[in-house]
């Protein structure tokens, strides 16, 4: 087993429910939600859609208070031909199903205006925002502990066929073959992860003259998660593996993460917003936030380095006692015993080795005490709105995420092919003085490859679909209604497992839902 992968969460199992990049939530106002191109806009929620924007609305202070639920579920088929050896599933196909939700996310956006001066301020949930379940684990889990038994049903024949080739010296076979008959396994898996990437920034913007404004901001971002989930029970052949591990331990096999992570960064961003006739033209740019998570972790991770004492202590594997080679000393035997114990002892040190070593690639990411990169890449925001009359506005808009300038654990970004690219357009229509309708659409595209695929993290291409309407309760105050459902596509991904040379089929998607209320105030 050259590669045993638990866990490679980081905003994987975190939920991210909500429109934007890897791991930017860009839908921070009920606004957004309804029409979904407020790059140009000119409102209350331009505090982070738009800032510079924000300079254009009358003196005075502006408040929007907003509540948004998101539900999300994530799934992903499998197919690997040594799945087919679950007893409580004996197929090659498997279908994982998360299931996330974040019934409550908040957020503020203020700005008080003074002559040419607007000072703004903004609390949000900026990255994730929620959970994310595995009742059963996933598919890399179990094609571990499938792995596994092949690999343990080998290396029961190997070691008794070794030792019935010494039957004439009196070795006796072991009969391992006999308890591991066959690659047949079961095991309990579960995961669960949490993310949430607070979001508080200041900013002030400046109207230069009544056709531009300019923007300055600097957010802090207070990063929090955990993460739990475990690979236990594993059985082979009906036999506890914790039986080679330590016969005395009934848990000496099992996997448990539980990991919290902590990270402070800050991100700089500026905008611009030019106005003329019917148009209006906008820019923002964010700039990287370096990110380090710190763990606080208690994790138990097996360890078969043991292994060949093991077996010749409890199992009586005489090939593998460390003295049987002097007891043939001095007859024209010992180099032929001391070859076969070799070769076994080589195939066990392989076996075990590759076993921790794997682990170790897995937790080390969780290991207590490490910080580990979580960059949040930066972000470039461009944006147009034309007021058709003066009952119709129309908006078009451009993201780009520099992903592959931001460093995460392991470099997986340099995975990718490209950043994420986000096109979107939306129209609004005030159908009364009490009501403006609108609707919206987003299109993602991530710069994926299939290198870069994998269950515990993957995001996929999609289009967002959002309508809703403000209320215009009075002069003062505005009420948003909103919902938007995003609809992914299938990223199909074939690979082949280095320890088997079997292939194995992934097919990743998502399902997501989002309502949101928000009260602006303006006063």
């Amino acid at each position: 087993m050259k590669k045993i992968t638990l866990i490679g969460l980081g905003a994987a199992m975190a939920m991210t429910a909500q429109a934007g990049g890897m791991l930017t939530n860009t839908n921070q106002n009920v606004a957004f939600n309804r029409m979904m191109s407020r790059e140009a806009s000119i409102g209350i929620d331009g505090v982070y859609s738009n800032p510079a924007g924000v300079a254009f609305l009358p003196e005075g202070a502006h408040l929007s208070i907003n509540w948004q639920a998101a539900f999300q579920s994530r799934t992903i088929k499998n197919e690997y031909a040594p799945f087919a050896y679950n007893t409580s599933n004996p197929t090659a196909e498997r279908e994982f199903k998360g299931k996330a939700s974040a019934p409550v996310i908040p957020s503020v956006q203020f700005a008080y205006n003074i002559k040419d001066w607007s000072f703004q301020a903004n609390l949000a949930i900026g990255g994730g925002g929620g959970k994310c379940e595995f009742e059963n684990g996933l598919g890399s889990f179990e094609r571990i502990v499938a792995n596994t038994a092949l690999a343990v049903n080998k290396l029961a024949a190997g070691i008794d066929g070794a030792s019935q080739q010494m039957a004439a010296l009196g070795i006796k076979d072991p009969g391992l073959s006999k308890v591991f008959n066959s690659p047949a396994y079961s095991y309990e898996s579960y995961m669960r992860g949490s993310q949430y990437f607070w979001n508080f920034s200041l900013a002030a913007a400046y109207k230069v003259n009544q056709n531009l404004a300019v923007a300055a901001g600097l957010r802090g971002v207070l990063a929090t998660a955990n993460y739990y989930g475990y690979v236990k029970n594993i059985t082979v052949s009906g036999m506890p593996l914790s039986m080679v591990i330590d016969k005395t331990k009934p848990n000496s096999a099992n996997i448990e993460l539980n990991c919290d992570q902590n990270g402070l960064g800050f991100t700089p961003y500026i905008g611009v917003d030019f106005k003329t006739g019917r148009f209006n033209f906008a820019a923002k740019y964010e700039f990287k936030t370096r990110m380090r998570l710190k763990n606080k972790s208690v994790n138990v991770a097996p360890s078969i380095g043991n292994l060949p004492q093991v077996l010749a202590v409890d199992y009586g594997v005489e090939l593998l006692n460390p003295n049987l080679v002097q007891k043939y000393e001095g007859t024209p035997y010992k180099e032929i015993v001391a070859g076969a114990q070799q070769t076994l002892l080589a195939n066990m040190k392989q076996f075990g080795e590759t076993f921790d070593e794997g682990l170790e690639h897995s937790l080390g990411e969780y290991k207590d005490g490490t910080k580990i990169a979580n960059d949040i890449p930066a972000y470039l925001a461009l944006g147009a709105g034309y007021k058709a009359t003066d009952k119709l506005g129309v908006n078009v808009g451009f993201h780009y995420f520099f992903d592959k300038q931001a460093t995460s654990y392991g470099n997986r970004e340099k995975l990718l092919k490209r950043g994420t690219i986000e096109l979107n357009a939306g129209v609004e229509y005030n159908a009364s003085k009490l009501v403006t309708l609108s609707a919206g659409w987003q299109n993602t595209s991530y710069g994926l490859t299939d290198a870069y695929m994998e269950d515990k993290s993957f995001v996929v291409g999609s289009n967002s679909v959002g309508l809703g309407a403000c209320f215009h309760a009075s002069k003062k105050v505005d009420v948003n209604v909103a919902y938007f459902s995003t609809f992914y596509n299938h990223k199909k991904v074939t690979e082949t497992d280095v320890n088997t040379g079997l292939e194995y089929k992934s097919d990743y998607t998502r399902a997501n839902n989002v309502l949101g209320v928000g009260i602006d105030f303006h006063f």
